[in-house]
C-alpha cells in the first residue's frame, strides 16, 4: 500500500513537472525577422511585435498569430484594357507589397494576406484602366520602359495607405495586341512608319537638291571670277610683253642685241638629235644676223 502511494505521488509530480513546463513555454513568443507576431486576448489585439527575439504572453488568455514583413509579390490576373484612341490591349502585370502598418492592416483586411490581394487587384486594375485610356496606343508602347509602371504605380499607392498596405511597384511583364488583331495592327504601324520615313526621305532630297545647287552656283561664280582674274593677268602680260619689244626695238643697239639674242635662240632650236652642227646657207637670216651681212 505504501509503495502504491509512492509511486502514485511520483506520477502526479511527474505530471505536475510536465504542466509546468506547458505553461512556462506557452509564456514565450519568438518573433523571426521576417514577422510580424500579433498578440490577441480574447480576439481582441493586444501587442503587436516587430522586433525579432523572445518576449512574453500570458498563457491560455493569450493567444498569438503572425503576419510576413517581408516584400510580398501578387501576380495579377491577365486583363484587357483600351487605349485613348480604342485600341484594346492586354495587360499581364505584377505588384510588389508589404504591410506598413500591421494594426491597420487587421482592422482594416481582418490581417488576411487574401484580402488585401483582392483589394490590390481591384484598385491596380481600376488605376491601369484609367492611365492607360489617357494614352495613345503609342504612348503606351514607348512608355514600357518604366514610365507606364511609374504612373500605374503612382495612381494606386495613394489608395490602399488606409489599409496599412505600401505598394512599392506595379510592373508589366506582358504588354501587348490581342492576337486576333495584333497582325493587322502591326501591318498599320508598319505602313504609318514608312510613310514617315519617306517623308523624311523626300525632306531630305530637297535640301540636298537645294544645297547642289547653290554650289553649283558658287562653282560658277568662282570659277568666271578666275577665269576673268586669268584673262586681265594675260592682258597684262601681253602688254608688258609688247612694252618690253617696243622700249627694245626703239634703241638701235637694243634691237640688235635682242636680234641677236634671239637668232641664237633660233639656231639652239635648229640642233635636233644631239647634232652639234649648224649649217647654214648664205642667204639664211640667221647668216646674215652672225655675219652682219
Amino acid at each position: 500500500m505504501t509503495e502504491k502511494k509512492k509511486s502514485g505521488k511520483g506520477i502526479l509530480a511527474l505530471v505536475l513537472v510536465i504542466l509546468a513546463v506547458i505553461i512556462v513555454s506557452s509564456c514565450f513568443v519568438v518573433t523571426m525577422p521576417n514577422q510580424y507576431t500579433v498578440i490577441r486576448q480574447f480576439g481582441r489585439v493586444v501587442a503587436i511585435r516587430d522586433q525579432a527575439g523572445l518576449t512574453f504572453r500570458i498563457p491560455f488568455l493569450q493567444t498569438e498569430d503572425t503576419l510576413p514583413k517581408t516584400l510580398l509579390i501578387y501576380d495579377l490576373p491577365v486583363s484587357d484594357v483600351i487605349t485613348k484612341d480604342k485600341k484594346t490591349m492586354t495587360a499581364d502585370s505584377f505588384a510588389l507589397w508589404r504591410i506598413d502598418d500591421p494594426q491597420l492592416f487587421i482592422q482594416t483586411l481582418n490581417g488576411s494576406v487574401s484580402n488585401a490581394e483582392a483589394r490590390i487587384e481591384n484598385l491596380t486594375y481600376n488605376a491601369m484602366k484609367n492611365v492607360i485610356s489617357s494614352k495613345t496606343q503609342a504612348e503606351v508602347i514607348s512608355g514600357r520602359d518604366g514610365q507606364l509602371a511609374s504612373d500605374i504605380t503612382a495612381a494606386v499607392v495613394d489608395s490602399l495607405s488606409p489599409y496599412g498596405i505600401e505598394l512599392i511597384a506595379v510592373e508589366t511583364k506582358h504588354l501587348d495586341l490581342p492576337d486576333d488583331n495584333k497582325a493587322a495592327v502591326y501591318q498599320r504601324m508598319i505602313s504609318e512608319r514608312q510613310n514617315i520615313a519617306a517623308g523624311y526621305t523626300a525632306e531630305g532630297e530637297s535640301e540636298a537638291k537645294k544645297i547642289r545647287s547653290a554650289t553649283d552656283r558658287e562653282t560658277q561664280i568662282i570659277v568666271s571670277q578666275a577665269q576673268a582674274q586669268a584673262q586681265a593677268l594675260i592682258a597684262e602680260g601681253e602688254a608688258e610683253y609688247m612694252r618690253i619689244l617696243s622700249d627694245a626695238y626703239s634703241d638701235p643697239e637694243k634691237a640688235d642685241f635682242y636680234s641677236f639674242v634671239r637668232s641664237l635662240d633660233a639656231a639652239k632650236k635648229s640642233l635636233t638629235n644631239g647634232s652639234n652642227m649648224l649649217i647654214l646657207d648664205k642667204d639664211s637670216p640667221l647668216t646674215e644676223i652672225f655675219y652682219g651681212e
